[in-house]
């Protein structure tokens, strides 16, 4: 009897769990369904109060989207993205090989710098960072969100690799110099392989933070080198929200990190688990 009664209460608590969960995963997602259902909606249908949850889906607002110069945006914060992510992950890995494996003297002071190049509100920043990319001729143009962005994302990817470097077994690390490994093969054949899926992490981590940035393509950009984020803004006009057309140009937006957080899920979560279990 007793083990019947704590048999029913583990399976109570287990239902309880997997209820709460769901209820908890439904309310995260939910903005991003609602999302969604807007994007394929008239206008007038995203207007009504109660909300229209049966309607006839259309394309139109993702046709007007793309045919209302969408296409510039997205290749910019493409670019913008892909290049920043790969200079990161360029000048990313030596650093934090060094700091972690071969560390010397000072390395936690350049611990310490890094990090605190990311106490600085970007909104003290920005009237400098403005008047050099008008002396350099980089107003308006990706290279400056390139550079940007590279630095905002180094200092984290920096701390982010070198904890993953870290679980790396030093007993592989003098197997290797032992049967006559230099630095390049040793990082070749050995350590990258085992912190590949923290740099995965580490580079969505990067792309999502470029993608999404709007402080610094608001005020840096105009015309020629507006990221996606900034053409968003247009659908807040004067005569109010046109939430159809946005939901469409959001879920435009979201779709290539979404479709690259979907590949690359499972690296993503063995990176990010590298060192929760010892």
């Amino acid at each position: 009897m007793t083990t019947a009664v704590a048999t029913r209460k583990k399976q109570y608590g287990k239902g309880s769990l997997t209820l709460a969960t769901w209820v908890i995963a439904i309310l995260f997602v939910f903005p991003l369904l609602w999302m969604i259902l807007t994007a394929f909606k008239q206008e007038a249908d995203a207007y009504t109060d109660p909300p229209k949850l049966l309607f006839t889906p259309t394309f139109d607002q993702i046709g007007n989207v793309l045919s209302g110069g969408f296409l510039p945006y997205l290749s910019n914060s493409a670019f913008v993205t892909i290049l920043s992510t790969a200079l990161v992950l360029l000048f990313g890995v030596p650093a934090a090989y060094a700091l972690s494996l071969a560390p010397v003297k000072g390395t936690s002071n350049a611990l310490g710098f890094f990090l605190s190049t990311k106490m600085l509100p970007i909104v003290a920043a920005i009237i400098p960072l403005y008047i050099i990319s008008q002396n350099t001729e980089l107003l308006d143009t990706v290279w400056a969100l390139v550079i940007l962005y590279t630095s905002m994302n180094l200092p984290l990817a920096i701390w982010m690799m070198r904890s993953f470097f870290l679980e790396v077994p030093h007993e592989m690390i003098e197997a290797g110099r032992i049967d006559g490994a230099n630095l390049p093969t040793l990082l070749r054949k050995i350590i990258m392989p085992v912190v590949a899926p923290g740099i995965a992490a580490t580079a969505l981590i990067c792309v999502i933070f470029s993608w999404t940035e709007f402080f610094y393509a608001v005020n840096l950009t105009a015309a020629r080198a507006g990221t996606v984020p900034v053409f968003l803004v247009g659908f807040i006009t004067s005569e109010g929200l046109y939430w159809a057309q946005l939901s469409a140009a959001a879920l435009l937006a979201s779709l290539p990190v979404m479709i690259v957080g979907w590949i690359a899920q499972n690296h993503l979560v063995r990176g990010l688990s590298m060192g929760a279990v010892k």
